[in-house]
């Protein structure tokens, strides 16, 4: 059997994913008290109610989230998305933030999951994961898609430098979703991967008009 590996953050009430945007709200709809006059006695249910922007915890971007005839949550194909051979880079240290086309030349990347392991992911929840974090570059982003890369994540707060002198600029994010490559933010524990033989599964639910949604993230090792 091969080994799993979560690489998904923990979804919690009132959980900080990116500075700014609201944290999630859980709220019951139906209590397990309130439910035993509706069932047969000793039988007992909770149902609950969860409200939270789709882009919290560890969450894909698929096309409709940058463009509006992009293709959306349930127009993805599930190839893309389910144990796709992983080529994972560890780069923690560098000394640039910018992760840049130099860290991809030469690699077989065509068919594969590209995860960027930056260590960034130590900080998450905490006010320090919101400051200047590492990110892909544009030059990048062209090169793995000239690469044939189909899915690109990462350990931090974004795949593009989120900096106020960019001027909101998103060229990572604008290439890669334009070129139906998927986007996988605020992965974790990518550290445990080995730079090759991993495959990689991140699934949203299957919903139409919408663009980013939360997943469970994991990779597979053989062995």
């Amino acid at each position: 059997m091969p080994r799993l590996i979560d690489l998904s953050h923990t979804i919690t009430a009132g959980m900080v994913t990116y500075p700014g945007l609201p944290a999630p709200t859980l709220t019951p709809y139906l209590t397990r008290e309130a439910s035993r006059e509706r069932y047969a006695p000793g039988t007992e249910f909770a149902m609950d109610i969860i409200t939270m922007i789709g882009n919290t915890g560890t969450y894909l971007d698929s096309p409709f989230h940058r463009y509006a005839d992009g293709a959306d949550l349930a127009a993805l194909d599930l190839a893309s998305l389910v144990r796709v051979p992983t080529r994972v880079f560890h780069v923690r240290g560098a000394a640039d933030r910018g992760v840049g086309a130099r860290t991809f030349e030469g690699e077989d990347l065509a068919g594969k999951a590209v995860l960027i392991d930056t260590g960034w992911d130590a900080h998450f929840g905490t006010e320090a994961y919101g400051h200047p974090a590492p990110y892909l570059t544009g030059e990048a982003a062209a090169a793995l898609i000239d690469a044939g890369a189909v899915l690109v994540g990462i350990d931090s707060l974004n795949i593009d430098d989120t900096s106020p002198e960019t001027g909101g600029a998103r060229p990572t994010h604008t290439q890669l979703l334009a070129a139906g490559v998927h986007v996988v933010e605020h992965l974790t524990g990518l550290d445990q991967l080995p730079e090759h033989g991993s495959f990689f599964t991140a699934v949203p639910p299957k919903i139409e008009g919408f663009g980013t949604f939360p997943v469970r993230a994991y990779a597979e090792i053989e062995g």
